[in-house]
């Protein structure tokens, strides 16, 4: 294949804006943010699982406070209806001792009520001391997870920017080349990763291995309007006066 040198030379620009545009691929699918992203994502789930849990230990006290004290609320009103009765004078003596009886009663059954509903109120304020500090460390996590996620948009924003430029930049330069050229480098590129180097010091610049004698030799006898590629990897070599022919 041939090319005018000054056209050989020219696909180094295009190499240059493939590599920065390989870069900013490279970079988008590494970005630290992304494995910040999914921890943080793992945090706020396991953060948001301790908080329902607390959440749903705290419903239930408050459902048992509320049964407790609805319970408190029937003995009281029996023994008001009881101290009522013993109070109006118009029941007979077996009734009243039996109202006296019941009385005392209620009122051991009233006092063992309330002894656990203030232990359950006890449980449910640590309870709800862990609910609080359960619903700070879900928010903290979510706020580190929309962090993390701003930072990443701003990246891919940065990247998206500096990729819609190089495209078109490569657009420019791709549109100057004959097709059969264009062709050999681009599919050099897409299987080795570059598709034009400089041949600098005998040395392949995509590859970086040196070139033995014989293909020294090769490239030598190379007309200068010669496409030559590296026998290694197969990317065009650019030769310059830095090529060391």
């Amino acid at each position: 294949m041939k090319a005018d040198p000054v056209v050989q030379r020219r696909l180094l620009d295009l190499a240059r804006v493939d590599t920065e545009l390989a870069r900013v691929e490279h970079r988008r699918r590494t970005l630290p943010e992304i494995v910040e992203i999914a921890e943080a994502e793992k945090q706020v789930r396991a953060k948001q699982d301790a908080l329902t849990a607390v959440e749903t230990t705290l419903g239930d006290l408050d459902r048992d406070v509320k049964r407790q004290e609805t319970e408190i609320d029937q003995v009281r009103a029996r023994e008001e209806r009881d101290r009522g009765l013993l109070a109006g004078g118009s029941v007979g003596a077996k009734q009243l001792t039996d109202l006296e009886h019941e009385l005392a009663t209620l009122g051991r059954r009233r006092g063992a009520l309330e002894d656990d509903l203030l232990e359950l109120m006890e449980r449910r304020e640590a309870v709800e001391v862990d609910s609080q500090h359960a619903s700070a460390q879900f928010a903290n996590a979510q706020e580190t997870l929309a962090d993390a996620a701003r930072r990443r948009d701003s990246a891919l924003a940065d990247l998206e920017s500096t990729e819609a430029k190089r495209t078109a930049e490569r657009k420019t330069i791709a549109s100057t080349f004959e097709a059969p050229l264009l062709a050999v480098y681009d599919r050099v590129r897409l299987h080795k990763g570059t598709g034009a180097a400089l041949l600098q010091s005998r040395r392949c610049g995509a590859c970086r291995i040196e070139l033995d004698r014989s293909a020294i030799a090769k490239v030598k006898e190379a007309l200068a309007d010669d496409v030559v590629q590296c026998e290694e990897c197969g990317a065009i070599m650019v030769r310059t006066g830095e090529s060391g022919l």
